[in-house]
């Protein structure tokens, strides 16, 4: 694994005894509010390998939960947030899955309310650091430490060239980009991690672009 800097290493600033299982966590809640684009009522967490074994006692219960209320690692309320969510109505969930994943700090989030429902699939991989790998059943790889835009779009000729005409007028500057689809013609999914945050008015532009269906963000 690469790191960047002496600070990936020790971690992010966080509450909690563990970067991977606390602010990691946190991390993973995070993204999978963000993605959904608003507070979820809802959510049913499983946890694998060494979440689920010591989920309770490193404190990743309360940091997803946290995440999905939308703190950030920092937040002096996460140790709290299981109460929180509670007082917000938003019931979790936690389930100790035995399935095999390849990664020990894996959790599969599916939160939704009353008319809508997303699961996301995230990894904590060390340092506070996360893979985001599975989207409502597409795979990707989106690390969750840039600002990124995630675009469901028609399979179709062009939707791609849409959206980067669009982003380069606005000098925005692709880092990493994934196209995924479940077969030819079909729904497909563009995930781009930029080098900067994307206003709304960019987005809006890109709603508007060819083939497109739906558009989310993460910001950094």
């Amino acid at each position: 694994m690469k790191y960047n800097s002496v600070f990936d290493i020790i971690g992010p600033v966080m509450i909690g005894p563990s970067s991977s299982h606390t602010a990691g966590a946190a991390r993973i809640g995070l993204a999978a509010r963000n993605l959904f684009g608003k507070e979820p009522t809802w959510a049913r967490i499983h946890l694998y390998g060494s979440f689920a074994k010591t989920y309770k006692g490193h404190g990743t219960d309360f940091a997803l939960a946290g995440g999905l209320l939308g703190f950030e690692t920092d937040d002096l309320r996460m140790s709290k947030a299981l109460d929180i969510a509670k007082e917000r109505d938003l019931e979790i969930e936690f389930i100790e899955d035995s399935a095999k994943t390849d990664h020990p700090n894996t959790a599969r989030l599916i939160i939704g309310n009353d008319t809508e429902s997303m699961e996301l699939v995230g990894k904590s991989i060390g340092g506070g650091k996360v893979e985001v790998t599975e989207l409502n059943g597409f795979e990707l790889r989106l690390s969750g430490n840039h600002p990124a835009i995630l675009i469901m779009h028609n399979d179709r000729f062009g939707a791609i060239a849409s959206v980067t005409k669009i982003l380069a007028k606005h000098e925005i500057n692709i880092g990493h980009m994934e196209v995924n689809r479940k077969d030819v013609g079909k729904e497909a999914l563009m995930v781009m991690e930029v080098d900067q945050n994307v206003d709304d008015n960019i987005l809006k532009e890109l709603e508007n672009a060819d083939h497109i269906i739906q558009i989310s963000k993460i910001v950094s």
